[in-house]
């Protein structure tokens, strides 16, 4: 005799009502022949198409920006190929002839073998997100016209950090979205200076920001002069495991760099000292003191040795 567990749903029915009440569209293509085994009725109050329209990937394809056309599909192909789950935004076309931001969240289903055998994935609205992003893209604009820069490095300085951190804030507190923050130092630059001179040491500075500024590629990530020798990035959007992966990256960069620092305690050559922080701000929390918290990382990585993320 099979006993069912408390609350198991087993219907077919219920699961299908279940993700076809989410503002979430589902969908599933089957890979070796391309064409769409389903896809959520929401589809047509989002974009106007309705179901039966979407045959094949050629539909979801020809539905997209001409822009994001030349570039979303071959990603997405060659994920799947490596059988990688993945996501993609872009802009897609609604019947009536606008466009709507769009974020597709991919699982790539393989068999016993490895093979992939089809893609499942939700569709979701982005396009608030996208707007806060041009907003955030705007006021990056302006502050740079009211010379929101760092002399020396040409990075944003801590005026721009600043506006930005607060504006981020606000966003992550309002959408309960996650924020992180890095803060780094580089490992005894008053000695550098001391062994090296002072104009060397500008020189230096230019070299970190540069080589720092290949670290973060989103046009909302924020990667700034914190003060003397310290930077600091700002990661909307972004959980601890992947701000974590970034500070290894900026770790990873200065390292590859191979700046001399002959007078460093910790190795030959410069490095860095980081804190990662990261939240989901509620209502009691407070910026100030998320700051803070990242600050008193940073000082722990230096006090532990330096050249170390904590």
């Amino acid at each position: 005799m099979t006993t069912q567990a408390p609350n198991q749903i087993t219907d077919p029915d219920v699961y299908k009502t279940l993700l076809e009440s989410t503002k979430a569209i589902p969908w599933k293509i089957d890979w070796a022949t391309m064409q769409f085994a389903y896809i959520g009725p929401q589809i047509e109050k989002l974009l106007g198409w309705n179901t039966d329209s979407w045959v094949s990937a050629e539909d979801w394809i020809a539905r997209m920006h001409p822009d994001d056309r030349a570039v979303v599909p071959n990603y997405c192909i060659a994920q799947s190929k490596a059988g990688h789950d993945h996501e993609a935004d872009y802009r897609a076309l609604t019947k009536s002839g606008g466009y709507i931001w769009i974020r597709d969240v991919v699982h790539v289903v393989r068999d016993a073998e490895g093979e992939v055998t089809a893609l499942i994935g939700f569709m979701f609205d982005i396009s608030e997100r996208k707007k806060t992003e041009e907003e955030v893209l705007r006021l990056q604009k302006e502050l740079e016209h009211l010379s929101y820069k760092d002399g020396l490095t040409d990075l944003p300085n801590r005026r721009m950090f600043d506006s930005v951190i607060e504006l981020e804030w606000l966003n992550a507190k309002r959408y309960r979205h996650p924020l992180s923050l890095i803060l780094m130092d580089i490992d005894f630059f008053k000695q550098y200076n001391d062994h090296y001179g002072h104009l060397q040491g500008d020189a230096c500075l230019k070299q970190v920001a540069q080589v720092l500024g290949q670290a973060v590629t989103r046009s909302r990530d924020l990667i700034a002069r914190f003060g003397g020798e310290e930077f600091v990035i700002v990661l909307p959007e972004t959980d601890a495991v992947a701000a974590r992966t970034i500070a290894e990256r900026c770790q990873h960069l200065i390292q590859q760099a191979n700046i001399p620092h002959q007078q460093s305690q910790v190795a030959n050559i410069l490095t860095i000292s980081l804190g990662v922080n990261t939240i989901i701000p509620s209502q009691k929390d407070d910026l100030f003191a998320f700051i803070e918290k990242t600050d008193q990382q940073l000082y722990q990585a230096k006090q532990n040795g330096r050249n170390l993320i904590i």
